[in-house]
């Protein structure tokens, strides 16, 4: 046996789930919900912030249209290393682009590594309210320019694996949903 019937067989299934969204939509608290009830099962599962991956794996990349493709790219990378020892990857990243978005997926179908591209498709309107991170109000004032979904690109998925809309339904709802679409795939 090979690829997934091998993990499958194993027990040690693994799979990236990459959360894709603008800043502020939910993806990274919703991942952390996720990895919490996971791992309450005895799952292995590592989170992959994009704050803390531009901290140690991308420093020094930018946010042009190449640094954001070679940060991905990266992230994917890892990801699928991971996925491919059983752990179940939740990736909460922006991911702009839909090309890079999808040469991350094709990694994995390569390499027969499940992989979910869930949209958390919560509207500028509402993430600038939120502003985890005052990014909407540094942009607003002209500190920063830039900004996914204001004044640069966010291409939303057309067809993903799952859509939640994070300001219509609670972070365990969200989360619910998603392992939902986990258990229903046989990637946990």
């Amino acid at each position: 046996m090979t690829g997934t019937t091998a993990r499958a067989a194993a027990g040690t299934g693994g799979a990236t789930v990459w959360l894709t969204g603008l800043p502020s939509a939910g993806k990274t608290t919703i991942a952390h919900a996720l990895a919490e009830q996971l791992t309450g099962q005895g799952h292995r599962v590592e989170v992959l912030d994009g704050d803390e991956i531009r901290t140690f794996l991308s420093a020094g990349l930018g946010f042009s249209r190449a640094d954001r493709d070679l940060n991905v790219q990266r992230i994917g990378f890892v990801a699928q290393l991971l996925a491919s020892h059983g752990v179940t990857v939740l990736v909460p990243v922006i991911a702009p682009y839909a090309d890079s978005r999808e040469a991350v997926r094709k990694r994995h179908q390569a390499a027969d590594t499940g992989y979910l591209e869930v949209h958390v498709a919560t509207p500028v309107e509402v993430c600038s309210t939120r502003d985890v991170k005052g990014l909407y109000a540094r942009q607003a004032s002209g500190e920063i320019s830039g900004l996914t979904g204001v004044d640069d690109p966010y291409e939303a998925p057309e067809s993903p694996d799952l859509r939640i809309e994070a300001h219509r339904q609670g972070v365990e709802e969200s989360a619910a949903a998603l392992r939902a679409l986990l258990t229903e795939r046989g990637l946990v």
